[in-house]
């Protein structure tokens, strides 16, 4: 690896252990095994290289999306089931100790403070609403059209939001798959209702 792969991994490892507010360049420097100069140069600043790291740590969680093992995601795409099976999948991410979740409520509130790390963070977060609709609905991802991302995606983002503040605020009381699946069934329900 180059420095700026040892950047990155040493930004992943610093977030997850500090925080991105408590994380410093020179933190990122002793856990990459880098130099400052190396945070310049390959990415601008600090908290651009952050940014980057968070987005890297969101991505990587796509595969424990789908399930171990592999077999996958199992139910029809569209269905009830298969919304249970994926939501069943992101809650269990959210579940262990040092969830990298509770980190992503931090990168929220932060937002008015650094509005560089907002903008970056903000496109990613379209890209993530490109990436959860085919998770649900089948088909691939860069198949997915803007206004489908646009409505869609960021309902299904909306739904992983408020998870997340959850499950980092009480997970005793977050909502399970099951109980999400019995919400949506109960909606469709009153939709479909004559």
């Amino acid at each position: 690896m180059g420095h700026r792969e040892d950047l990155l991994e040493g930004a992943k490892r610093c977030l997850l252990a500090r925080g991105f507010a408590r994380t410093t360049a020179r933190d990122i420097v002793k856990e990459s095994g880098t130099n400052l100069a190396s945070i310049g140069y390959h990415y601008g600043s600090k908290d651009a290289l952050l940014a980057q790291a968070y987005v890297s740590l969101v991505e990587e969680m796509g595969d424990a999306f789908e399930g171990e093992g592999s077999s996958g995601i199992s139910a029809e795409p569209g269905s009830i089931e298969r919304f249970q099976e994926v939501w069943s999948n992101i809650i269990g991410t959210m579940r262990g100790p040092g969830s990298m979740w509770r980190l992503s409520v931090e990168v929220i509130s932060m937002g008015d403070q650094l509005p560089e790390v907002r903008d970056h963070l903000s496109r990613a977060q379209l890209e993530a609403g490109r990436g959860i609709i085919p998770l649900l609905m089948g088909g691939r991802e860069e198949d997915v059209r803007d206004e489908t991302v646009d409505t869609l995606g960021k309902f299904y983002l909306t739904l992983m939001t408020g998870l997340i503040a959850q499950w980092t605020f009480d997970p005793k009381t977050a909502p399970s798959a099951e109980e999400l699946t019995e919400g949506l069934r109960q909606v469709i329900e009153a939709a479909t209702r004559k």
